[in-house]
């Protein structure tokens, strides 16, 4: 019995990127504060570029603190949502050209979410990772961190709660 052969490189990176690229629509508040992805595989880093409209005090000045707790919270639905349909991406489930929002799951709602403001949000890249750390049926919780210059210096830390929507809906 012939194993079948592994599908080429640039078609998994095109179905990884087709499905990251969707989830990121789903979400209009991503595109107003800029967010952006990057991919190594099934991790993700969101990156929050510099702007001026996400200064809060422009004495000090410091990123405001809204512009901060919107990135980490679509950190945690984009992580969240992305270890969700993994398993759809990897067995070729999800056909890159024929990803939009509309065929993907419809997106995490927040139950809760609490930020630790650990230090003042510089104007400069913000960069953040999610973890989840428990996931059933219907329910998942995420813990997000972020940094600027330096990942064991953290400005600001989250952790929230999820309703996942059922795989049918």
């Amino acid at each position: 019995m012939r194993r079948p052969a592994p599908e080429p490189v640039q078609v998994v990176k095109q179905r990884r990127d087709a499905a990251l690229g969707a989830l990121v629509k789903g979400l209009p508040f991503i595109q107003f504060l800029g967010v952006e992805f990057d991919r190594r595989g099934d991790e993700l880093t969101a990156i929050l570029p510099y702007s001026e409209k996400l200064i809060g005090n422009p004495l000090l000045p410091a990123l405001h603190g809204g512009a901060t707790a919107g990135f980490l919270e679509v950190t945690a639905i984009i992580g969240l949502s992305w270890s969700y349909i993994w398993d759809d991406i990897e067995s070729g489930k999800i056909d890159p050209t024929k990803v939009t929002p509309e065929r993907l799951p419809r997106m995490p709602k927040t139950i809760d979410f609490t930020v630790d403001y650990l230090r003042t949000g510089l104007p400069r890249d913000a960069y953040a990772r999610a973890r989840v750390n428990r996931s059933g049926r219907r329910y998942a919780s995420v813990h997000v961190e972020a940094w600027q210059d330096n990942r064991a210096r953290l400005f600001a830390q989250a952790t929230g709660h999820f309703l996942m929507p059922a795989r049918d809906e």
